[in-house]
């Protein structure tokens, strides 16, 4: 399968003044499959929104190379075939839903009855068809990011760039944004996802890098990032001395009346914690806990900042 996206170390610097050069990102390399659903992810300031505008055309890397759909970043023809939805997009507020999707049909020159039926059925897949005569100071901010999600596909793109899509909606317009995204992964359509909704990232991508501090600290899949986590061993009636034989094999340890709770980081301490409990303490329940992608988020970006 060709890539979607091809990056080979990239770098951007900024400054120069009194706080010198500052890299936003820092000799990183990806690539994104067609047809993948790509997870970016990292804090504010980590480099995410830089290596999307280097890839849309609209900055010049300092170093490197980036490739978008076979061609470098920014070839006229390519923007053809893209799509790109900032975080926070604006629109002409005294415009219907339908007059926006007509406006932005006629920039692709579409003629009037391909612009007529182009906007009855982009309104439709949003969840729009009865909204669509309504001004958007009327729309709610889910509503505008509906709208919005429906201009960026007017040009039916291969590859779409999603800034924050999700972002301060309520759980139903969060809820049907997330399906849109991922229906749009099972057409064949290529999505770089930008995100700090990291439930829907899991819930949706296929693979995800995460950047900070302008370089890329991990990549994958998400089985190949996310481990088995830790397992809680719930244990009753031990006693205060088992407990405390117990607590140094745990990484944490919470009781609730005669429960007491284990959480154990690794297989072999679980096994040890369970022979060391034999017989001095009833078994309650050994449950492995997945580690999400939050998890593995909060434990990268903390130990790099240390």
């Amino acid at each position: 399968m060709a890539d979607a996206i091809s990056v080979r170390g990239l770098t951007k610097f900024y400054g120069g003044g009194l706080k010198g050069i500052v890299a936003a990102v820092d000799n990183i390399s990806f690539s994104v499959a067609e047809g993948e659903v790509f997870g970016f992810i990292g804090p504010n300031g980590a480099g995410k929104t830089t290596t999307i505008k280097i890839l849309l055309g609209l900055l010049f890397p300092s170093a490197g190379e980036a490739e978008v759909l076979g061609k470098p970043a920014g070839d006229i023809e390519t923007k053809r075939r893209i799509s790109y939805l900032p975080e926070s997009p604006y629109f002409y507020e005294h415009m219907t839903g339908a007059e926006v999707i007509d406006f932005y049909c006629r920039l692709f020159r579409m003629n009037a009855g391909l612009r007529k039926t182009k906007t009855t059925e982009l309104l439709k897949r949003v969840g729009l068809a009865s909204d669509g005569d309504r001004t958007l100071r009327q729309y709610s901010k889910g509503m505008l990011q509906r709208i919005g999600i429906a201009q960026a596909l007017i040009n039916d793109p291969d590859l779409l760039f999603l800034d924050e899509p999700t972002s301060g909606l309520d759980p139903i317009a969060h809820k049907d944004i997330t399906e849109l995204i991922a229906s749009l992964g099972k057409q064949g359509k290529t999505v770089f996802l930008s995100s700090h909704q990291l439930g829907d990232v899991e819930t949706v991508c296929d693979r995800v890098a995460i950047i900070n501090r302008g370089k890329i600290v991990k990549i994958g899949t998400l089985d190949d990032l996310l481990h088995a986590g830790r397992t809680v061993v719930t244990l009753a009636r031990p006693g205060d001395g088992l407990v405390e034989k117990l607590k140094s094999l745990a990484e944490r340890v919470s009781s609730d009346g005669e429960l007491v709770r284990f959480y154990v980081e690794s297989e072999d301490k679980v096994h040890s914690l369970l022979e060391a409990a034999r017989g001095k303490a009833t078994l309650v329940s050994v449950v492995p806990q997945r580690q999400t992608l939050e998890d593995l988020f909060v434990e990268i970006v903390r130990e790099v900042g240390k």
